[in-house]
């Protein structure tokens, strides 16, 4: 509608003469009905007999208006924050899902906000719910729960391809909550915790299987050196010691450990 060029006709230009001319006849009366001012964040449509006056927008400023032959709209350029209500949703692996969002967009062409589309706002909110809702559809459960960030940038370049034409550029797409039943929950809760116990279970395997081959490195040179194994034993009994605070009375020899030692390197 923006790139047509014909023009008004005789009788509109007729019309437009006869406007300005009662213009200048109730100067400076008129003056407060033809000027308009456009804020900085603002761009203002205006038609003409019902024809956009030009393929630009005018504004942001002062701009004069005919009155009975001129119309003006006035579109905000500013970034709009839109909130996608929550759907749900049925995921690719059949699990129940609710989902919520929010859009980021602003209108960068007053002229095609205005003339292409009806409402941008209502219009942008309902595609970004069938969007949502189309997007994560073919998407499994850990695909939802792990790749927002994609399914983010999917959703917006979506949005963007159909809402060209609309005016409307969509700055950012954020998926902001993901509730799924607590039947699901729970399965998530067991599987996880099972394969915890399973890290678990393996991890303290390895570290029996490494303690005991210390032990045996230890054993080794423990009956090279006969004295050796008192004086662990003395160093455990003050490690205890200092640990527990208390005094431990042990009634074993200590020579016996020197006779055990003799006994296993004469064996």
């Amino acid at each position: 509608i923006a790139d047509r060029r014909e023009g008004i006709g005789v009788c509109g230009w007729i019309l437009v003469s006869l406007s300005f001319l009662l213009v200048l006849i109730t100067f400076p009366i008129s003056v407060w009905a033809c000027i308009k001012v456009v804020r900085e964040y603002e761009r203002a449509v205006v038609f003409r007999l019902g024809r956009i006056l030009s393929k630009k927008a005018k504004g942001p400023g002062v701009i004069l208006v005919l009155p009975c032959t001129d119309t003006f709209i006035k579109v905000d350029l500013r970034t709009v924050t839109c909130e996608i209500p929550q759907q749900e949703i049925l995921t690719r692996d059949a699990v129940t899902a609710q989902v919520d969002g929010v859009v980021h967009y602003r209108i960068h062409s007053a002229v095609s906000a205005v003339a292409n589309v009806t409402d941008a706002h209502s219009a942008t909110l309902l595609l970004a719910q069938t969007t949502l809702r189309n997007v994560l559809g073919t998407q499994s459960l850990a695909q939802l729960l792990a790749g927002r960030e994609e399914i983010a940038h999917s959703i917006q370049a979506t949005l963007d391809s159909t809402m060209e034409q609309w005016g409307v550029k969509v700055a950012r797409v954020e998926i902001k909550d993901i509730r799924i039943p607590m039947a699901v929950q729970r399965a998530m809760a067991a599987e996880a915790e099972a394969a915890r116990e399973t890290r678990a279970k393996v991890v303290a395997a390895e570290g029996e299987m490494n303690a005991s081959k210390a032990l045996q490195k230890a054993s080794v040179v423990l009956a090279k050196s006969p004295a050796g194994l008192p004086l662990r034993y003395l160093q455990t009994l003050t490690a205890v010691a200092a640990q527990n605070n208390s005094t431990i009375v042990f009634p074993l020899p200590i020579n016996m450990f020197g006779s055990l030692g003799q006994k296993s390197t004469g064996g």
